[in-house]
């Protein structure tokens, strides 16, 4: 897939745009980080959340279960979007995957100037109307799910089976890389900062700055 040439950034460069955004949820500045399971959001949400300084990172993997890996939307709107766009903190009781079911003791999200939902499907139509920025991981879905299946072992080989038809069908019907604002290419030494489709069409403000 083709991208907007683009000087790559680090990512401390890439983090101080970030908070020079407006907000978008409330006080807080919601960054979505999607892409293909396997494709290192998680990783790499947690090494931006360091060059913010130790922003928060919501992972959806939270919030969804076995029944509904794809049925969050409704949790993460009643405890953590709704509260954070008052301005107040959010609670939100975490799914523990092995014992298949919510944790009994809610964890505490407090209202951060920037603060990374990271996750399959995190920039879905439902939340973008929140989001202050949309990242999408650049990485086809072949080359992420094996990826994916390597890190995981043979063990969840059947997770997989059943996982990336889900995946295929949930970015058929709700697809996030289009409304893209950066895509994040991972290389060989770090990170390529890339324009995103969202910005193709229209002046890009992280080429152009006022």
């Amino acid at each position: 897939m083709e991208t907007a040439d683009r000087p790559t950034e680090t990512l401390r460069a890439f983090a101080r745009r970030l908070c020079a955004l407006p907000p978008s949820c409330g006080p807080v500045r919601l960054v979505a980080v999607d892409g293909h399971a396997g494709s290192g959001k998680t990783t790499f949400a947690g090494r931006l959340a360091e060059a913010l300084g130790g922003a928060p990172v919501v992972h959806t993997d939270d919030l969804a279960t076995h029944e509904e890996p794809f049925g969050w939307t409704g949790r993460l709107q009643e405890h953590i979007l709704t509260p954070l766009s008052h301005g107040t903190a959010a609670r939100y009781a975490p799914y523990d995957w092995v014992e298949r079911r919510f944790a009994t003791t809610p964890r505490r999200l407090d209202p951060a100037p920037v603060i990374l939902l990271e996750g399959v499907g995190a920039g879905r139509r439902a939340v973008r109307p929140h989001l202050a920025h949309l990242v999408w991981m650049e990485l086809s879905d072949r080359d992420a799910w094996r990826r994916g299946r390597q890190r995981d072992g043979p063990e969840l080989s059947t997770f997989w089976d059943g996982w990336q038809p889900s995946e295929r069908a949930h970015f058929a019907a709700d697809p996030s890389r289009p409304h893209a604002e950066t895509l994040i290419a991972q290389r060989e030494m770090g990170y390529a900062v890339l324009t995103g489709p969202a910005v193709t069409t229209r002046i890009d403000p992280w080429r152009h700055p006022a």
